[in-house]
């Protein structure tokens, strides 16, 4: 009987632990709402917190980011100016026009001493251009993008800029200013200057086409006398000009290509993988020439301040490779002209059709 009591007990202790979770599992409170749904949608502003401009001319004045809605054209004057620090502005793949006589003004003026600025994704457009001669007139603005001042900070990206009696995009010469995958047509002085330039085009410009601290993957073409591109280094670059300098890089210009009708095609402190051309003047111009090509119709093909190595020259009429100091594995030629001059040449060879083969003080390697 005691057995029996024993067992019926731990039977029920056991129930009650199998089905005390579910018991308490139902203890539910009052299913009755506390009250109405509370909205949860965002505001077009929490959405989009930026500012239309739908009419010019317009001054920014305010931070913040702001955005076109439409195509701006102006009858004359700025159409738009930024006068604070702290300004996004997206074009949005519209364009800024001016119906102006006589072009003045600029597309985008930036205000003296501003910082932290962007200008985005659009068309800046004038009705400027060149009669072949180099002169350039006509209606719209005197500039696309201009600075009063040096602004810090400040980024144009993905701008395009045509027909302006004056520059393209003008940030000045701040090591803080970058100009990146924009594009300039038809400028009657510069095209595009900032400190850092990048994947950009300036071509059919009055003075120098582009003109920046660092370079890179860009192409400008000057129909005057300025350069058609110029650098403290530049990389992977191509510039051409009339009368200036086609390319110019004060240290180093790597893998670029310069050509000149009248002045030198390519001009750097070290030039490496280079290419130079000119018509009348020297085809490229180093003081170190490293894996460089050049040629000239009547001057000089390439000449070295300092050492020409693995280099060759072709002149028409004068010295086709000159190194002032020392020459190696190079290859000079000309027409009528001294074919290799060198003070000491080592493993080089000289040609010339009509003229001496070689001017040499030292040689090395050779017969």
């Amino acid at each position: 009987m005691k057995i029996k009591i024993h067992r019926l007990a731990a039977a029920l202790v056991g129930l009650t632990i199998f089905t005390s979770p579910f018991t308490t599992a139902y203890a539910q409170g009052s299913l009755t709402p506390p009250g109405g749904p509370a909205p949860t949608m965002k505001t077009l502003a929490q959405i989009e917190p930026r500012t239309p401009i739908s009419s010019a001319p317009f001054t920014i004045s305010v931070p913040g980011s702001y955005y076109l809605t439409t195509n701006l054209t102006v009858s004359g004057g700025t159409a738009i100016t930024i006068a604070t620090h702290g300004v996004t502005l997206d074009l949005n793949g519209f364009t800024i026009a001016s119906t102006a006589p006589s072009a003045t003004g600029s597309g985008i003026l930036i205000s003296s001493g501003l910082r932290n600025l962007a200008i985005l994704n659009g068309f800046i457009q004038g009705s400027v251009t060149n009669n072949g001669s180099g002169l350039y007139s006509g209606s719209g603005f005197g500039h696309g993008i201009y600075r009063n001042g040096s602004p810090q900070n400040a980024r144009v990206s993905g701008v395009s800029v045509s027909g302006c009696r004056y520059s393209g995009i003008y940030l000045g010469d701040g090591d803080s200013t970058v100009v990146e995958s924009c594009t300039v047509q038809t400028v009657g002085n510069e095209g595009i200057r900032a400190g850092t330039i990048k994947a950009s085009v300036a071509k059919d410009c009055g003075g120098i086409a582009i003109f920046g601290q660092q370079v890179a993957d860009c192409h400008g073409e000057s129909t005057g006398n300025g350069d058609g591109l110029s650098a403290i280094t530049a990389l992977n670059c191509q510039g051409a000009t009339s009368s200036g300098y086609g390319l110019s890089a004060i240290n180093t210009a790597q893998n670029c290509y310069g050509q000149s009708s009248s002045g030198t095609g390519l001009y750097a402190g070290m030039a490496q993988n280079c290419y130079g051309r000119s018509t009348s003047g020297t085809g490229l111009r180093a003081l170190t020439a490293q894996n460089c090509y050049a040629q000239s119709t009547s001057g000089t093909g390439l000449y070295a301040g300092h050492t020409a190595q693995n280099c060759y020259g072709y002149s028409g009429t004068y010295t086709g490779l000159f190194a002032a100091d020392i020459a190696i594995g190079c290859l000079g030629a000309s027409l009528s002209g001294t074919g290799l001059g060198a003070y000491i040449a080592n493993s080089c060879r000289g040609v010339s059709a009509t003229g001496p083969a070689q001017s040499l003080s030292f040689k090395y390697n050779m017969p």
